[in-house]
């Protein structure tokens, strides 16, 4: 059976309650990977799809690399808004599938990522063109969303300190494994509402104290 580390992206809270919010990624693919495989990780940026220098992100590739895994995602755009990134990552040979359309082959996955990736283009020019307009009669433009970064960082090392709490000494000296399969048996959740790997406690827990 294939491996799977299956990796999500909103771009902002309030992308719960839309279709392409993490809810709906989780359950397409869910029913993807339990008729495919094993999911052995789970990863989740809360971060624009225009930057592909995302921490989570990355963390999955190198995983991948490691456990010879696939990467499930349930849309491409979940992925990477860019073309020249998805090429990058097929062409090291690491596994991308699609749960939308897992039957896509590489090919296919690079002409859905340029048709998309042009489209995208288009709208920027219609909204440039739009907020010129805008400008011109003398509308003030203002700014949304500048300071996301900080805040998920932030929200991201409070759950991991509140995790930190929830584990006396003795679960600490355990493996990454026992102390996943202890979290999982006492009903604790990730900060996405999912199961805890070996490879979500290392992150949570390097993130609280990297040393």
């Amino acid at each position: 059976m294939t491996n799977f580390i299956s990796y999500f992206r909103v771009s902002t809270e309030r992308q719960g309650k839309s279709g392409l919010g993490l809810a709906a990624q989780q359950r397409k693919i869910s029913e993807f990977v339990s008729g495919a495989g094993t999911l052995i990780a789970e990863f989740c940026d809360v971060q624009s799809g225009k930057d592909d220098s995302r921490v989570e992100l990355h963390r999955a590739i190198q995983l991948a690399k490691r456990e010879n895994a696939k990467i499930v995602i349930a849309r491409l755009d979940r992925f990477s808004r860019r073309v020249s990134f998805i090429a990058s990552i097929l062409e090291q040979g690491i596994g991308l599938v699609c749960a939308e359309m897992p039957n896509a082959s590489d090919f296919q996955l690079h002409i859905f990522a340029a048709l998309a990736q042009e489209e995208r283009r288009l709208i920027s020019e219609r909204t440039k063109a739009a907020l010129a307009e805008a400008k011109r009669r003398g509308t003030i433009l203002g700014s949304n969303g500048r300071n996301l970064a900080a805040k998920n960082r932030k929200a991201a090392d409070e759950f991991a300190s509140q995790l930190r709490e929830k584990l006396d000494a003795d679960v600490l000296r355990r493996s990454y494994s026992e102390i996943a399969r202890h979290l999982n048996d006492a009903g604790v959740t990730t900060v996405t509402g999912g199961k805890f790997y070996p490879q979500t406690v290392k992150n949570y827990l390097l993130r609280f104290d990297p040393n």
